[in-house]
């Protein structure tokens, strides 16, 4: 291990760079012997945190790119994504909105690498409250989520123009009307049973 860099009553404080043993190093600002103020971070298998700290730990505006091409920009608390963000993955998918415990939670929209979109609320990192999600073939759902499935009421759109308008349950119509692209009713759902 190896420090550069200035000290304060026997600390690192100030500007400096620590060099673990692991070959990992920070370069930036000190404040009693912790990583504080702006600063980068370099993790041996090639990822990089460049961005604000706080004792120690990542906290504030930073953007983190990782050795397998996944990237985060946006605010950290604690050490973890917190706040609003943009994480960008490898296949081109994309999460952007706010995040809490380092997880997708609030407002939102993901958009995945086939062109689907969802845009609404998150809970834990799935879709969870009111949103909407548009499939890449065009069909489209605007209602409630729950653990990422559709669940409490919702309008699904088909493609074609074709509609079912009710109630979901795990994913499944549960109580509500099936109609085609004219707005004719051709059928019902009670209880999760087509009529």
């Amino acid at each position: 291990m190896e420090y550069v860099g200035e000290y304060k009553d026997g600390k690192r404080h100030g500007q400096g760079t620590y060099t673990w043993s692991n070959g990992e190093k920070y370069k930036g600002e000190w404040k009693n012997g912790k990583e504080h103020g702006q600063g980068t971070f370099t993790f041996t298998d090639g990822g990089k945190y460049v961005g604000e700290w706080k004792d120690g730990k990542k906290h504030g505006q930073g953007t983190h790119t990782f050795p397998d091409g996944y990237k985060y920009v946006g605010e950290h608390k604690d050490g973890e994504k917190h706040g609003k963000g943009k994480l960008t993955f490898p296949n081109g998918e994309k999460y952007e909105g706010e995040f809490k415990d380092d997880k997708p939670n609030g407002q939102g929209t993901h958009t995945s690498s086939d062109g689907g979109k969802y845009v609404g609320e998150f809970k834990d990192g799935t879709n969870h409250g009111q949103g909407t999600l548009t499939l890449p073939n065009g069909s489209k759902y605007v209602g409630e989520f729950k653990d990422g499935e559709f669940h409490g009421i919702g309008t699904y759109t088909f493609s074609d123009g074709d509609k079912y308008v009710g109630e979901w349950k795990g994913g499944s119509p549960w109580n509500g009307t099936e109609s085609d692209k004219y707005g004719k009713i051709d059928g019902k759902i009670i209880n999760g049973v087509r009529q």
